[in-house]
C-alpha cells in the first residue's frame, strides 16, 4: 500500500455471489449503490483462470438483434457519494480457482486506486427471526466480532480477501448480516439495508434507501404470513423470537458493567451456539 493511501481515506466494498451471499443482500449491497448513485466502470479482472464454466456458467443476452454471452468477471466500480465522497466497489462471482492469485491481483488494484481500507461483505443463513431487526457482526481489523473469535470451519473469498489485505498493510473490515434460513433463497432487501446501514456508519455517510424500504416491507409482509399458515414454524420462530430478546437484554445489562451482566451475556451465547449445534 502506497504511502499516498493512507492519506486518501479511500474504501473499496468487495462482495461475491455464490456461497458467502445469502438471498444476494451482500452483492445488492454494490448492486444498489452503482443503480442509485453516479457510478462508472474502471477495472476488471479476466475470468478464464479463475472460474470453472460448469459452475459459474456464462449467460446468454439477446440485445438489438444480436446475440452475446456474458462472460463470469469481475468489476470494479468507482461510486461517487456526493460531490466530496466517493467509494469504490468490487463484485463478482466467488471464484473457483486460484484463490491467492485472484486476491493478490485485486489488491494490488486495490493499491493502484490508492486505497486506504478493504471492507469485505458478507450473508448467511442462520437462526434468527425475521421479526427482529436482522443480526449484524461487524469486524474491524484486530476487534473481531464474537462469531469470529468462536467460528472454526471453512471459509469464503471475503475472509482470505481479509486476511491477504491484513498481510499486504491495509486496513480491513467485514461485514456480515444473518439472514432466517427458513425464508428460502428469495432476495432479502432487509439484509441488504442492514448492510448498507453499517457500512454507511462505518464511513460516515447516509445512504439513500427508500426503494429498499418497500421491498423490505413485503419480505416481511410474506415472512408473516408463511409463518401464520404453518403451526410448527410459528412455534419456531416464537422460540427463535424468545432467544433474540433474551441475548439483546442480556447484551444491554452487560453494557452496565455489571459482572453479573457479563457472565449472562456468555451465558447466553453458550446457549445459542448450543442450539445452532
Amino acid at each position: 500500500m502506497s504511502e499516498a493511501a493512507k492519506d486518501t481515506g479511500a474504501v473499496l466494498i468487495a462482495a461475491f455471489e455464490g456461497w458467502n451471499d445469502a438471498c444476494q443482500a451482500a452483492t445488492n449491497v454494490v448492486r444498489h449503490l452503482v443503480k442509485r448513485y453516479e457510478s462508472r466502470e474502471i477495472r476488471h479482472i479476466r475470468c478464464d483462470d479463475f472460474y470453472d464454466y460448469q459452475v459459474a456458467r456464462p449467460m446468454l443476452c439477446h440485445v438489438s438483434g444480436r446475440t452475446n454471452l456474458i462472460w463470469p468477471q469481475t468489476t470494479f466500480y468507482d461510486i461517487m457519494l456526493d460531490a466530496g465522497k466517493h467509494i469504490y466497489a468490487q463484485i463478482a462471482p466467488e471464484p473457483n480457482y486460484r484463490w491467492k492469485e485472484y486476491c493478490s491481483q485485486s489488491l494490488a488494484i486495490a493499491d493502484e486506486l490508492d486505497v486506504n481500507r478493504i471492507i469485505t461483505l458478507g450473508s448467511m443463513f442462520s437462526d434468527c427471526p425475521h421479526t427482529r431487526p436482522l443480526p449484524i457482526a461487524v469486524s474491524d481489523g484486530d476487534c473481531q466480532c464474537e462469531g469470529d473469535r468462536s467460528y472454526n470451519g471453512p471459509v469464503g473469498i471475503p475472509t482470505v480477501l481479509d486476511v491477504a489485505a491484513a498481510q499486504q498493510g491495509f486496513a480491513h473490515s467485514s461485514m456480515w448480516v444473518s439472514i432466517p434460513q427458513y425464508l428460502g433463497s428469495d432476495e432479502c432487501s432487509a439484509g441488504t439495508m442492514r448492510l448498507l446501514d453499517a457500512l454507511g456508519k462505518h464511513i460516515g455517510f447516509t445512504f439513500d434507501t427508500a426503494d429498499l424500504k418497500q421491498k423490505a416491507e413485503q419480505w416481511k409482509a410474506q415472512a408473516s404470513i408463511l409463518v401464520r399458515c404453518n403451526d410448527q414454524l410459528h412455534d419456531y420462530v416464537e422460540h427463535l423470537e424468545h432467544d433474540y430478546d433474551l441475548q439483546q437484554k442480556a447484551e444491554a445489562e452487560a453494557s452496565l458493567g455489571a459482572p453479573q451482566a457479563e457472565q449472562l451475556v456468555k451465558e447466553a451465547e453458550a446457549f445459542l451456539r448450543q442450539m445452532g449445534n
